[in-house]
């Protein structure tokens, strides 16, 4: 029997994200105050404490942008250099030329399963956004049909395949098998991707008007690249340099003994921050003094760059401390008590309970970890259930819906420049048919192999 108390959570929680869409989308109340008041509003609502309330948001706030703002700047530069130096355009101009112009949507699936595989979704995110927009401006196809698909195959790979960081701890916590976990994963991943990604965009694109001038898009115009493009192994090594680093930190303890030099090393430099670091610093090289432009031209692009982000971080951030609010206030944990209440199949509870605190926290990884948590002890005395499936199961219901508290709704709202209800309609949309149809062929795949 669930108690009065975790319904009410739960009414205020939806009362508070739909407050929160009208105030964006019917008042044009400025987007982070209207988080804010969100927050503080299901804050007084579910009675916490008003000393801890602005704490909370605070907390929210600044663990999310410890790491966004320092990826989003560092990307962003990196693009800049790109679209500079026509690095963007090079790329562009032969994916256009494999692929045909009408079926490039298909190539930034493919580049976003495979750039997304030892990165978090905004880090490949801010990777790709500079090729994504050339493609689009290139093929004079709407942003949508080209970078849907590309943010479909970065988030199938950061819920559910190994070695990404969220989907290898969930691997750790079932004691299942990496090398099967990936091979599993891939059989459920790939269609996922088609159904979400290409297939998907191709229907909604058209219905979706996006404005003609993207400010975002601006930022990363070549300037002169029509002369003399960069050749593309050299733009397609800058723009992956950081994401072999990363991997390279992945495999850290299977190269070398754990706690060595050489160990620690390798981790430093396989971080996110660290990896595009010494990516940007290589890019400056690369597409930068190789390509005739002067330190401080270089600089000029690094600075102008970072202007436009501003909106971007404090958004992001703000949707950082709506989540805490969530999980402070009481919400989070009514979530897991309903979903505990029901009595369904293990595959099924992993997908729910990752999906409630998906939807209550806004964080794909923390959804995983927690629900992974709380079903790997039921798991281990349950039979006829596979634990790399649960693995792919706990990944498909991380992903579900993202809403106004996922930071990733955010950049790609700013990104994409779109409304809050045309990202719900595209974005979220696209993150459900990710999580639902994950589930449909993990169940189907369970069957299989009985």
């Amino acid at each position: 029997m669930i108690d009065p108390h975790s319904i009410f959570l739960l009414a205020a929680a939806l009362a508070s994200v739909v407050g929160l869409i009208l105030l964006i989308a019917v008042f044009k109340l400025n987007p982070f105050i209207s988080i804010f008041l969100a927050s503080l509003s299901l804050a007084v609502a579910t009675s916490m404490s008003l000393a801890t309330v602005i704490h909370s948001f605070e907390a929210g706030v600044g663990a999310t942008l410890g790491h966004i703002v320092i990826v989003v700047a560092l990307g962003t530069m990196l693009g800049k250099m790109m679209a500079e130096s026509g690095a963007a355009d090079k790329i562009a101009h032969t994916l256009i030329h494999v692929f045909g112009p009408k079926k490039v949507h298909w190539a930034m699936a493919v580049i976003g399963l495979v750039v997304g595989l030892p990165v978090f979704f905004e880090v490949g995110f801010v990777l790709l956004i500079p090729i994504a927009f050339t493609v689009a401006r290139r093929t004079r196809t709407s942003l949508l049909l080209v970078g849907l698909p590309m943010v479909a195959g970065l988030s199938v790979v950061h819920g559910m395949v190994p070695p990404h960081p969220a989907a290898m701890l969930a691997v750790s916590i079932f004691k299942a098998d990496v090398g099967r976990t990936i091979f599993y994963a891939l059989l459920v991943g790939i269609p996922t991707t088609i159904l979400a990604g290409p297939l998907y965009a191709k229907l909604i694109a058209p219905r979706i008007h996006l404005a003609p001038e993207n400010p975002m898009a601006a930022q990363f115009v070549d300037h002169g690249a029509e002369r003399s493009l960069p050749g593309f192994w050299l733009a397609l090594l800058t723009i992956l340099f950081p994401v072999l680093l990363m991997l390279v930190g992945t495999w850290a303890d299977a190269i070398s003994p754990q706690n060595s030099g050489l160990n620690q090393l390798l981790h430093f430099i396989g971080n996110d921050d660290v990896a595009l670091l010494i990516g940007v610093l290589l890019s400056f090289i690369t597409l930068g003094r190789m390509r005739g432009f002067s330190r401080t031209t270089i600089l000029r692009f690094s600075n102008e760059c970072l202007a436009p982000t501003a909106t971007i971080t404090l958004l992001v951030g703000a949707g950082g401390g709506f989540g805490r609010i969530l999980q402070d206030s009481g919400v989070s944990h009514a979530i897991i008590l309903v979903a505990l209440h029901t009595h369904i199949s293990l595959l099924l509870l992993a997908w729910l309970l990752a999906a409630s605190m998906r939807l209550a926290t806004g964080s794909a990884t923390v959804a995983m970890t927690t629900a992974a948590s709380i079903v790997a002890p039921i798991a281990l005395h349950a039979t006829g259930v596979r634990p790399e499936l649960l693995v792919i199961a706990t990944g498909a219901g991380s992903l579900i819906f993202s809403n106004v508290n996922d930071g990733g709704f955010w950049l790609v709202k700013e990104y994409f420049d779109m409304t809050v209800a045309q990202t719900l309609q595209t974005w979220s949309v696209c993150e459900t048919i990710i999580s639902i149809t994950a589930l449909g062929l993990t169940e189907a795949l369970s069957l299989v192999l009985r």
